[in-house]
């Protein structure tokens, strides 16, 4: 792999298995994981400055601006750890962020080499999370057809109940990926007219997507 830091991007659809694969290419890559969702909040826990300003749109029910969204990132990245690039999951998520985030990065004289992006099917995605189910007390995660628990609605582990999450239910889980594909689709087309677009199969094992993204982060950072 090239010396030059490698700034990746993780896209999938809720459901997809990018938690899970995410932690596989962090290692593969031996980048941080960026998460937006993590940073969101630990700016807010910490009530930094960014906290600050985030908390105020969430409370009156605004999406947060993608310059705000974009500068939180940036500065994440520009800590010690990211010199030799990063894993960004959950950003950017729009068009304007992906923009803001390629105008950044070249002020620095850096890019996005590479999005992997973990593609199934509406339908199988339905299927796995309107099958899941969760342990109240020590948060275990199920699945009824794929890893069910010994006994009906009791948690191995420690024997707690088991409940389906109000956005896993099956019309809560159509609505997220209508959105989803709503922000997503065009900055699919965006990457994918400079290249760096590569489609993984997610509709199979872990570990064949593993060895479909292990694939693909081992060329030359270009797809």
């Amino acid at each position: 792999m090239s010396s030059a830091p490698k700034f990746v991007v993780l896209l999938g659809p809720p459901g997809a298995g990018k938690g899970t694969q995410a932690a596989f290419l962090r290692e593969i890559l031996g980048v941080p994981h960026v998460a937006s969702g993590d940073l969101f909040r630990e700016h807010l826990l910490n009530k930094t400055k960014f906290g600050r300003q985030v908390v105020s749109y969430i409370e009156r029910g605004e999406l947060v601006p993608d310059d705000l969204t974009t500068a939180m990132v940036m500065e994440r990245l520009a800590q010690p750890d990211c010199q030799h690039g990063a894993l960004l999951d959950g950003f950017p998520r729009t068009l304007g962020q992906a923009v803001a985030l390629d105008e950044a990065l070249a002020k620095q004289g850096h890019r996005i080499c590479q999005v992997l992006n973990i593609v199934v099917p509406d339908e199988v995605l339905v299927e796995r999370l309107s099958g899941r189910r969760v342990c109240r007390k020590c948060g275990a995660v199920y699945h009824i057809v794929h890893n069910p628990p010994h006994q009906d609605g009791a948690c191995d582990r420690c024997g707690g109940e088991l409940y389906q999450r109000d956005d896993d239910r099956p019309g809560t889980v159509r609505y997220r990926l209508k959105v989803y594909w709503e922000q997503t689709s065009p900055l699919i087309d965006y990457y994918k007219k400079q290249g760096v677009l590569v489609e993984i199969n997610g509709n199979q094992s872990i570990e064949g997507v593993q060895a479909e993204l292990k694939a693909a982060v081992t060329c030359d950072g270009r797809g």
